[in-house]
């Protein structure tokens, strides 16, 4: 499935979403409220079929964070990202989709480890790397980091 046609079935299943067309790959954003019901869809919807969650990160914004999700479908050929805004950064929180795709739970570890992103529904939120005494998030731009003095 072409870009432009992708782009017709999530207008189709999101009209609110925007996108980005620049790349190789289309991306679609989303707020983080429709992030569970959509991603559903993309895993079962017969024509999208995206059965491959091959990358899941975060992003820090400064003003807002963001999830981002690539995935593939290995049967149809055709691959997307989707960008879900978190809005509130005192409290980000977004729907884990863990249970869609099995490759979501580590990555989603990492990134409410590094970054503070909780994921409802996760079936075992916990620090991956960092001990559960460890204060802040190192990869948000906010972090200060005492030892190396880094800021960003």
């Amino acid at each position: 499935m072409t870009n432009e046609e992708l782009k017709n079935k999530f207008a189709e299943l999101l009209p609110g979403a925007t996108f980005d067309e620049t790349g190789e790959w289309l991306n679609v954003m989303i707020d983080a409220k429709e992030w569970l019901p959509l991603a559903a869809q993309l895993r079962n919807y017969f024509d999208l079929h995206f059965d491959f969650l091959f990358c899941v990160t975060a992003v820090d914004w400064k003003t807002h964070f963001s999830m981002v999700y690539h995935m593939r479908s290995t049967t149809l050929g055709h691959t997307i990202v989707v960008k879900a805004k978190i809005a509130d950064r005192s409290n980000p929180e977004i729907e884990s989709v863990s249970k869609i795709w099995r490759t979501a739970e580590f990555h989603e570890l990492e990134a409410y480890d590094l970054m503070g992103i909780k994921f409802q529904n996760h079936p075992g939120l916990r620090r991956l790397f960092l001990t559960e005494d460890w204060e802040g998030y190192p990869l948000r731009k906010d972090y200060i980091d005492e030892v190396n003095m880094i800021k960003l």
